[in-house]
């Protein structure tokens, strides 16, 4: 049996191993001792068939350990950041349990139940003009209001163009800014929302707010005490 077939089925092999490995650790697991037992068998095979009369070189079996012992390293490596990757997930949730009950700011639509909502807008400092776009849960235009060309927060009382109170439900905020009449930058406007769960989606931190809404950690911007 031919020595570089045996090693380029060994590292096929190991590296199925490791690959493996990285896809799940409780596989990875089981998947190292399985491969190191098919090393072992195939590795006595090619010494019980070698020819006689020209033996495989010893270079070439240090090779292969060294070929498969790099690659079962690797699967433990990967055994290992799959569980440091799970406790500083669960590190990160414990400190931001202190959130819940606290408002957090965000871009992101806000919950009305019929009580005024605080919007922090942030417009262009050059604005000729600036207007607040809000718009209901299935994207429909509520209403279009000009505001002041400043970052200074503004109360939404939850009524249409014409005054006629809204249903209760999600509304998102566009802060429009324009230059001689033309919308030059479209901004969502930032708002306060309360905490109620923190959770952990697809690797990442997930704050859930009033309503059913969900914001990323990484995305809020102020922290305050509930009012």
């Amino acid at each position: 049996m031919d020595s570089t077939a045996i090693t380029s089925a060994l590292t096929t092999s190991a590296t199925g191993a490791a690959t493996t490995a990285s896809t799940t650790s409780s596989t990875s697991g089981k998947a190292a001792p399985g491969d190191f037992n098919t090393f072992l068998r195939m590795l006595t095979v090619q010494m019980q068939n070698q020819d006689p009369l020209d033996p495989i070189d010893s270079a070439d079996y240090a090779v292969q350990l060294a070929t498969f012992s790099g690659v079962e390293q690797q699967v433990k490596t990967n055994e290992i950041l799959n569980s440091l990757s799970g406790q500083l997930t669960m590190s990160g949730m414990a400190q931001l349990a202190g959130w819940v009950g606290q408002e957090a700011r965000a871009a992101m639509p806000a919950w009305f139940d019929g009580a005024p909502i605080t919007i922090s807008p942030h417009p262009l400092a050059d604005a000729d003009e600036v207007k607040l776009v809000v718009k209901d849960a299935d994207g429909k235009e509520v209403s279009t209001t000009k505001i002041p060309a400043s970052s200074e927060p503004i109360e939404w009382a939850g009524v249409t163009a014409d005054g006629s109170p809204v249903p209760q439900g999600f509304y998102s905020f566009d802060v429009v800014s324009l230059k001689d009449g033309k919308p030059v930058q479209t901004d969502q406007a930032e708002l306060y929302a309360a905490v109620t769960e923190v959770r952990s989606e697809g690797g990442k931190t997930i704050l859930v707010l009033d309503g059913g809404a969900t914001v990323e950690t990484d995305k809020v911007t102020a922290l305050r005490a509930a009012s």
